[in-house]
């Protein structure tokens, strides 16, 4: 009964007995048959996922996926739509039941224990972003890339939102980076200015950020605050604070209305890097197809439903900032931001505050929790599944973080930015092991090669 009720579970109840016929059982007899027929038939999954997340197209594709240029490996997918995929993660949905008074983001600033939530709603997300896209074209050109260098706050998914909106390209650069790798990826990218924070707030510690880009390039910089409204350092004369960015659209007649720009669905709208631990940092373009597929994954996996709260300690600069953004909006759930160090119990604190429902992870984040005892106390059971990705998980942490809320499943995830999403994943359809895979994703056909790199005749999945 419960697995009729996850979003793949649904979903399979509906189409299963038509795409699978008489070999359909249930949810969790026929899903390792369904996911094979998702390698061989993803049109037909496809067709199904994107009726499920709020992706609208200003221009429908003339189908799902198109095999006739066979100079294309595994083909063109969506052809001739359009649409701004920017805009669906802002736009009310009836289906997704995303409404103007619904709320878009939850967060909490750094060591701010004892205050309320704060709250934001779709309808003044989407004003913020609007505004923010109106004053980019006072000083970029479309198409230019634009850097975002700072913590995932909710300027900075503002920010990240019109970027996209206005029909630009987001560079994204973790705020962990020294002088030398944001000045690379800089360089790579070919950026135009870059968004930034005089400083990073860490345990009630100040850490200097604006200074490193400093020491980078000599790129037009919009400096935010990180507490307060006004920047706590002298700017370079070619700079902007965050104040003064924003008053370039004063004399703006609508200056909270944008008109969304509209592009092919292969459109690239967020640069992204590998972390160059092995030699110069790769770039790597996300289209709107990413957006997507990413999203899909977070509905099939994650089971990511309307009214979750969808909490995940990253950055922009990694592959999961983008990925929660998306998977969160396009999905119909709250994403939750604390803007601190998720390593001590505020953290924890925020989590229990804010309701977080599906709560992300990597390994070396439980394992910290889990020897400072810093959690003791909070109340985590409106928790219904963790994620987990980045390192080898330890399955004595994994069964301490699952206690935490009624011994709920651990989603483990493996993919890459290159895929914008995961080919290895855990399922709710399935018995989830700690510190284990269960399947391969939907669509996502294993095979294993031989030292000459020709695949084995068995295909496993």
């Amino acid at each position: 009964d419960q697995s009729k009720l996850t979003n793949l579970g649904n979903a399979l109840e509906i189409h299963g007995p038509k795409l699978l016929g008489r070999a359909y059982k249930d949810p969790i007899t026929s899903f390792r048959l369904f996911q094979k027929f998702t390698v061989e038939h993803p049109e037909a999954y496809w067709e199904i996922a994107l009726k499920e997340i709020s992706v609208v197209f200003r221009e429908a594709p003339k189908c799902i996926l198109d095999r006739t240029d066979k100079s294309k490996h595994g083909g063109t997918w969506l052809p001739g739509s359009v649409l701004n995929i920017a805009e669906c993660c802002l736009l009310p949905s009836n289906h997704r039941r995303k409404e103007d008074n619904t709320v878009a983001i939850v967060w909490r600033e750094d060591r701010c224990d004892e205050s309320a939530v704060n709250l934001m709603t779709y309808k003044e997300l989407r004003e913020q972003v609007m505004l923010v896209a109106n004053a980019l074209d006072t000083m970029f050109s479309k198409g230019d890339a634009i850097a975002i260098d700072m913590p995932m706050t909710v300027r900075a998914v503002i920010i990240y939102l019109a970027i996209i909106l206005a029909g630009y390209v987001v560079v994204s650069i973790a705020d962990s980076f020294a002088a030398r790798e944001i000045a690379t990826r800089l360089r790579v990218s070919k950026a135009k200015g870059i968004f930034t924070q005089d400083f990073i707030l860490r345990g009630g510690r100040k850490f200097p950020l604006y200074s490193k880009v400093l020491g980078a390039a000599p790129l037009k910089a919009i400096v935010l605050p990180a507490i307060g409204n006004d920047v706590g350092i002298p700017l370079r004369e070619q700079d902007l604070s965050w104040k003064d960015f924003l008053s370039s659209v004063d004399y703006h007649p609508r200056p909270n209305y944008y008109s969304p720009v509209y592009n092919p669905v292969d459109a690239v709208v967020n640069i992204l890097f590998s972390s160059g631990t092995t030699g110069e940092p790769k770039a790597i373009p996300w289209t709107q197809l990413s957006s997507i597929r990413c999203t899909a994954e977070g509905w099939a996996h994650i089971d990511l439903k309307v009214g979750d709260v969808y909490c995940w300690p990253t950055n922009l600069g990694w592959v999961m900032g983008p990925v929660i953004l998306f998977s969160s909006f396009l999905n119909g759930a709250t994403l939750a931001l604390y803007q601190g160090s998720p390593l001590e119990r505020s953290f924890g604190k925020f989590v229990q505050d804010a309701g977080v429902t599906v709560l992300g992870t990597v390994p070396s984040l439980v394992k910290a929790w889990r020897n400072t005892n810093c959690l003791e106390g909070l109340d985590w059971t409106k928790i219904r599944s963790f994620a987990s990705t980045g390192e080898t998980s330890n399955v004595d942490d994994d069964l301490w973080l699952s206690s935490k809320a009624w011994y709920n499943a651990i989603i483990e995830s493996c993919g890459g930015t290159e895929l914008s999403s995961a080919y290895i994943q855990g399922s709710l359809l399935q018995p989830q092991a700690f510190g284990a895979f269960s399947t391969a994703t939907m669509t996502a056909g294993l095979v294993i090669l031989d030292e000459c790199g020709v695949p084995y005749v068995r295909t496993f999945s």
